[in-house]
């Protein structure tokens, strides 16, 4: 009876893509066995990508550092500064300079010509800003999504009617359009200006939106939940919304920061919120008649206007970076 042969095995490191490591390989005879190796690990979804990819830019950990701040500043005034933006001594003459090296006190950023403290006007103004740009940006955004989605997931005459519905709406001039909404009311307030801006600030929303949906329902894993009997409302809450969401929130990002401007701009003009509601567009509009004066009543509100509105335009380009798969 013949002897068995003498099994000669090695161990090498192979590396195998898409693996965690390396993976041990067995060579007996002259074969190559691969023993089985660590499993791969779970493919990641679009939205943890994103995340990953957005917690690594620079832009973004910036302006939502600076969002954060300015979120922290709109609900908690009082831990930034004790003044009351609204009381006005006349021995603060507006003519005084600011105290820049008394850090966060009434007078570190001077007094306007009511002796009002610049500062904390500014930081209670931040408040009506964050309110109306965050308001009207959820409204637009459910409102826009579900026109758009309904009419590039049903089509046909329901498409005709709710498209040529935002034809209607995206030919009216929007900020002038605001202003005729709102020169019809007395008293104007946070919510009656979220109103006149989100009544026509849908259009691009439910465009987007109707685009991505007509995309997404062509995909083959919503005619197999079709075709397994799945309901209307159940395709498109649990198989298109998520997959067609996304370039939605790209556009709703960035258009934050635009309804913020819009806002500011209609107070500037005197439109827009009516006193005793503070507003950095309006403490500017009342600055400009003593810019060769007294320039730091306007300068301050502006430079702050400024940074909240580039915030949230950088973090609206960040998050259309992470979500484009064509910009990967």
């Amino acid at each position: 009876m013949p002897e068995p042969k003498e099994v000669k095995a090695a161990t090498n490191d192979v590396a195998i893509p898409d693996q965690a490591g390396p993976v041990p390989v067995a060579v007996v005879e002259g074969a190559t066995v691969v023993e089985a190796g660590p499993a791969p690990g779970k493919p990641r979804s679009l939205w943890t990508d994103a995340w990953h990819d957005l917690r690594r830019k620079p832009s973004f950990v910036i302006s939502a550092l600076i969002i954060l701040v300015l979120l922290v500043m709109a609900a908690f005034p009082g831990l930034f500064t004790s003044a009351s933006p609204r009381a006005g001594d006349l021995s603060n003459f507006y003519l005084q300079e600011p105290q820049l090296t008394h850090f966060f006190s009434p007078e570190w950023l001077g007094y306007n010509q009511q002796g009002q403290s610049v500062y904390a006007r500014m930081i209670y103004g931040t408040r009506a800003s964050i309110i109306i740009g965050i308001s009207v940006t959820a409204i637009v955004f459910v409102f826009g999504s579900l026109v758009g989605m309904l009419a590039g997931y049903f089509g046909g005459v329901l498409d005709t009617l709710l498209s040529r519905l935002t034809d209607i709406f995206m030919g009216i001039p929007f900020l002038l359009g605001t202003m005729v909404i709102l020169v019809s009311f007395d008293t104007r307030t946070e919510w009656t200006v979220t109103f006149a801006l989100a009544f026509l600030g849908w259009t691009t929303i439910a465009r987007v939106m109707r685009g991505s949906v007509i995309s997404v329902k062509q995909s083959d894993y919503v005619a197999a939940a079709r075709s397994l009997g799945a309901g209307t409302w159940r395709i498109l809450l649990r198989h298109i919304l998520p997959n067609a969401i996304a370039p939605v929130i790209v556009v709703a990002t960035i258009a934050l920061g635009g309804y913020i401007t819009s806002e500011a701009v209609l107070s500037y003009l005197g439109i827009g919120l009516s006193e005793p509601a503070i507003s950095w567009g309006g403490d500017i509009n009342r600055a400009q008649d003593q810019i060769r004066v007294a320039e730091h009543i306007l300068l301050y509100p502006s430079i702050l206007l400024s940074i909240t509105i580039l915030s949230f335009l950088m973090l609206g380009d960040a998050v259309r970076d992470a979500l484009d798969p064509k910009l990967r």
